[in-house]
């Protein structure tokens, strides 16, 4: 949630970070504005973007006869595509001097960033190499003494500034901790004549999970800065994203969303939006869902794209049905439905016996029908050629030795942590069902029970005095979740797998390095988990598309995980082992920690990595392949090729960073000899000629 000044500063202020009087104006207000602070005033357009003082956005007023006309002027600005809801009317002030300060979450470091600079305001990064002082700020820690100090005379401030300089800082970090941001920025910090601090301006990012965890957080949110659409996606707990093409697009799972937006674009077939139902589909988001597409005027046709793992296509479809009430479909609906219960879904669908729905098995009739509903008039939307470099040239063998090892089988004992839980007992019932050795489980305070015959205990210490555990699967609620990480890493578990999506990027850095000493493998949060075909599974990945055979996958998606492997099972291709390494920023296991262990694992022969915007993980997998000469063939896929720039696709760590490209990171991957496929189509020949 990324606030505007106005909003920023009304949470700076409450967070005890001084900011100047000011007053909020929207149009229609305008007349009868008398602020009790003194001219001159300055008049700030509220936009969500930079560059608003060079496009005019920023203005100052003299005489309180100049604020009407003034006001009026800024309102009907457009600054970079972005409308003007409302002002914020801002006292001037008498500056002295002006800099930098920021705090952020970094994704690479994984840590926060405390920068400052001598000078601020507009492109900040260009000012000179000695204008900025970075550092690392290591949670669950604060800035230490020294770091503070650092930042205080890198700003060459007078000696008696300092105490005020360190509270204003302190205060800053304590409520970044305490109102869940991932970014906190003041630019510029001003000092004033008389030496006082003043944040001129500000910009703050909320973490969604934080926000999601605590409702107070919606005050924060300004509503008049999204469309209609977005805010009723929104209000639904739908992903939606506003795309330039006519074909409106409903998938479930951000990664297989990302996927087939992308078939959509490449394949003449632009897409209209981006919208992940997520795992929950029930009648009234169905709804909410179906009014969106069918009320987008640009949206000609729509495609449904379902592949059922832990959601049911029976249920979505009788959802459908119930949305439908009957009655045809507004517009064109191709529905492409596979996995579970895909063909009772189906079923239900064809027996509505309405136009307008069309329904297929597969994304090859799914395009061709699209095609013919392509209208004549729409104009074309133009996207770059897919990479596709099937048979990349392989590293060169190296002496390189590994003493890593996957080492989960059919034996592994499993302990579940949350298991008297609704989800817990869910997936305990499916792990036990498909064969897995579930031993134990944990819930605190309901120690002594028994769930499918498992015994529960109030802790993990308890539990293991009375079982051998090899893995933990974690289904343990966002606040509580990080914890249970720490629970398992503490005790030493070999493998903890937590499922538990929404947990806060501050809690996850800070129990990664209150473990980080731990031998724990940590994979997720948020993953579907582990399963090795025919077995076991530690996770809520659906059996039916897994077959064994010789081929890891690993992904950061769990649809895209079930659409690759029933596309390989259905060529005759089985799976060694595939595991979901969490689609979140932050993570435990990496794809390169999993290439450590796949190296010595006999049954794997190659491996398909199944990727997405947004981080790293993937060029710093292409490098530790050339570092050390991986033999074994990888075939790779990247999802979300055609995203916008900065637009969040589904989970957290699907954006496409401004300034970043797709291409840079297909490019790595290519040169460390991957065979980087065009689209899933090509995913189970390209891998069957590479186990040749």
């Amino acid at each position: 949630m990324l606030l505007n000044e106005h909003k920023s500063k009304i949470l700076f202020e409450r967070i005890g970070i001084p900011v100047p009087e000011g007053a909020a104006v929207f149009p229609g207000d305008e007349e009868g504005f008398s602020p009790d602070f003194p001219l001159p005033w300055f008049l700030k357009s509220q936009v969500l973007t930079g560059g608003r003082g060079k496009a005019g956005g920023i203005l100052r007023i003299d005489t309180a006869d100049e604020f009407v006309p003034t006001a009026r002027k800024l309102f009907g600005l457009n600054i970079k595509g972005h409308a003007v809801p409302f002002i914020r009317v801002e006292p001037g002030v008498e500056i002295g001097r002006e800099f930098y300060l920021s705090l952020t979450v970094s994704r690479e470091r994984k840590c926060i960033l405390l920068t400052v600079g001598r000078v601020g305001g507009v492109e900040i990064e260009n000012l000179g190499k000695d204008n900025l002082l970075v550092q690392e700020i290591i949670l669950p820690n604060g800035p230490a003494p020294n770091q503070i100090r650092a930042a205080f005379f890198h700003l060459g401030l007078d000696k008696s500034q300092f105490q005020e300089f360190a509270t204003l800082l302190v205060a800053l970090f304590n409520g970044m901790l305490d109102r869940g941001l991932l970014m906190a920025e003041i630019n510029p910090l001003i000092a004033t004549k008389d030496n006082r601090f003043l944040a001129l301006d500000g910009k703050v990012e909320i973490d969604d999970n934080f926000a999601e965890l605590d409702p107070a957080t919606e005050e924060y949110y300004q509503r008049e800065h999204a469309t209609d659409e977005e805010n009723t996606a929104r209000d639904a707990g739908l992903s939606f994203v506003k795309l330039p093409g006519w074909v409106g697009l409903m998938v479930n799972g951000a990664g297989l969303a990302m996927a087939t937006m992308d078939l959509l674009n490449f394949s003449g077939l632009p897409a209209s939006n981006f919208l992940d139902l997520g795992g929950g589909a029930d009648q009234k988001r169905m709804e909410t869902a179906l009014a969106l597409l069918f009320g987008d005027a640009k949206a000609k046709a729509i495609f449904i794209n379902l592949f059922g793992g832990i959601l049911s296509c029976e249920k979505v479809a009788l959802a459908m049905q119930g949305a439908l009430g009957g009655k045809s479909p507004e517009k064109p609906i191709v529905v492409r439905m596979s996995g579970k219960d895909s063909e009772s879904g189906l079923r239900i669908l064809k027996s509505l016996k309405v136009d307008n729905l069309h329904m297929v098995s597969n994304m090859r009739e799914a395009m061709q029908i699209l095609r013919n509903l392509r209208p004549a008039d729409y104009p074309a939307v133009e996207y770059p050629t897919p990479m596709d470099r099937p048979l990349g040239d392989r590293p060169a063998a190296m002496d390189y030795r590994s003493e890593a090892v996957f080492g989960i089988d059919r034996d592994t004992p499993i302990l579940v942590q949350g298991i008297t839980g609704r989800e817990g007992q869910l997936h305990t019932r499916l792990m036990l069902e498909y064969g897995a050795n579930v031993v134990a489980g944990v819930t605190p305070f309901k120690g002594g029970q028994e769930v499918l015959g498992v015994p529960v205990y109030d802790s993990i210490a308890e539990a293991v005095r009375n079982h051998r555990v090899g893995a933990s699967i974690i289904f343990v609620p966002p606040r509580l979740a990080a914890d249970a990480v720490a629970e398992a890493a503490f005790n030493e578990i070999p493998w903890a797998v937590c499922i538990t999506e929404g947990i806060t990027q501050h809690d996850m850095l800070a129990t990664f390095e209150r473990i980080r000493r731990s031998p724990t493998r940590i994979v997720g949060p948020n993953t579907p988990g582990i399963i090795v075909p025919g077995q076991t599974k530690i996770g809520i990945l659906p059996p039916t598309p897994f077959s064994p055979g010789p081929v890891a996958v690993l992904s950061r998606s769990g649809t895209l995980t079930y659409e690759v492997a029933d596309r390989l099972t259905a060529a005759g291709i089985g799976q060694s082992l595939c595991v979901g390494i969490g689609g979140d920023p932050f993570i435990g296991v990496s794809f390169v920690d999993m290439f450590e262990m796949i190296r010595n694992h006999e049954k794997t022969k190659a491996v398909v990595v199944l990727g997405e915007i947004g981080g790293q993980a993937e060029e710093n997998l292409a490098e530790y392949v050339l570092r050390t000469g991986f033999d074994k063939p990888v075939v790779s896929f990247i999802a979300g090729q055609t995203a916008p720039p900065g637009k969040r696709l589904g989970h957290a760590g699907a954006i496409l960073e401004k300034g970043g490209t797709i291409e840079g990171k297909l490019e790595a991957m290519s040169r460390a000899g991957f065979a980087v496929c065009p689209s899933l189509k090509a995913v189970a020949e390209i891998t069957a000629k590479a186990l040749k």
